[in-house]
Order: structure tokens, then sequence, then C-alpha cells
């Protein structure tokens, strides 16, 4: 997979890909991630991306030109699955879309900074707007990440076990059943000892119904969907 992302703050997003399971996954060559400093495409040699909004009111808008100028230099090298705008009034981000866009083989993300994009560039180039929440962050960047990192390490290969992923959380619409390790006993506390009998049917039961009460107790609208 090929991530492109467009931001106007790049070192924003240096980290979060330089560690941990998406730099196991680029070290693997199984996904490759760009990222595109806006700012390059500026209109002026001030660096303008950037203009007060049309109307009056306060913030500003990212401009039309410097995005479609990086946008057409980009689309004009390879085609896209999905051109993805990170925004709050997008569709809220769920596993059910993480899973759709793991299948693909190239993603383009514009991460939107100050009081969004002008509003021709969705029009003209966007075909999935994104929200990771119902609330605003200083830019698309951290969202973005929180994309890319929940795709990435769905890749077949990234994980060392792949299985690992088809048990997560949201997968089945259940939240993860509750999960013990070394020692059997702690402070009084002991793990319940099906885990410890080595008959597999049953914790498999065991597990989907601590799952299925989880969900019940703290996310019962997963179970209306």
């Amino acid at each position: 997979m090929r991530i492109d992302i467009v931001t106007c703050q790049p070192d924003l997003l240096v980290s979060p890909f330089a560690h941990s399971i998406v730099k196991r996954a680029q070290d693997k060559e199984l996904a490759e991630i760009h990222l595109h400093d806006l700012r390059r495409y500026a209109i002026n040699k001030h660096g303008q991306i950037d203009d007060y909004v049309f109307g009056g009111g306060a913030g500003m808008v990212l401009r039309v030109e410097p995005i479609a100028a990086c946008f057409d230099e980009l689309l004009a090298q390879r085609s896209y699955d999905a051109v993805i705008y990170m925004t709050p009034d997008g569709e809220t981000l769920r596993q059910s879309l993480v899973n759709r866009l793991s299948l693909a083989g190239n993603l383009l993300i514009l991460c939107g900074h100050y009081k969004g994009v002008d509003e021709r560039i969705r029009q003209a180039y966007i075909t999935h707007e994104i929200s990771v929440g119902d609330y605003v962050l200083s830019g698309g960047e951290l969202g973005a990440a929180v994309l890319v990192d929940a795709v990435v390490r769905l890749l077949p290969g990234v994980l060392g076990n792949e299985e690992s992923a088809l048990s997560d959380s949201f997968q089945d619409n259940l939240l993860a059943p509750p999960v013990y390790t070394r020692p059997a006993e702690w402070r009084g506390h002991e793990v319940p000892e099906i885990l410890l009998s080595g008959n597999t049917p049953k914790i498999d039961i065991w597990r989907h119904d601590q799952a299925l009460e989880r969900t019940r107790q703290r996310r019962p609208d997963l179970l209306q969907e």
C-alpha cells in the first residue's frame, strides 16, 4: 500500500510513522508513506497557502491553488482508490471503514488546518471525508496518523500473528474480552480458571460471553447495530 499525505505541518507526522507497527510495515516494504508539504505549492514567495473567509468571520481557510497543484501532480503519477479529507464533519471512523480501506492499493489523505479547506477542493477531488470523533483538533494531521495506524496494521504480514487483528475490539461489533497474563495470582486476584484449563472450545465460548457482556455494559449501541 502507498499512502500520500498532504499537510502544511509535515513534522507533526514524522514521529508517529517512525515507530512501532507502522515503522515495521515500512521496513518490510508492505507500506509506503509519503508526506507532502503544502507550502511547497504556495501561491507566492511569502509561502502563503491560506486566506481570509469570504463573507467575513474569524479564522483562515486553505486556498484552492496550493492543494490543487499538489493533487494534480500526484494524480498525474498514479490513481488512488480513495482521496480522503480529514474533517470533523466527515463520516466517523469505524472499524468497518478501516477494513475496507485496508484493501486499497493507494490512498491520498488531505489534512485540513485553520478553518478548513476551500469547499471547491472537496467538490472537485475528495471521495471520502473522515472524522476521528466529535471534537475539533488543531489540524487533520493527528487524525490522519490515527487513520494510517488503524489501516496499516491490517495489511497482511504486518502483525506477527494476523489472527490478532481479527480478535480486536469492533471487528464483530463487540468490545474485546478481558485478557490476562502471568502470574496466575496477583495480590489475591486470580486469573479465571477456564483460561488455565487448556480447553480451547470452552475458552472461546467464555471469551465470546465476556465480550458480549462488556459490550452490553459499556457500548450497548454496538449491539443495536
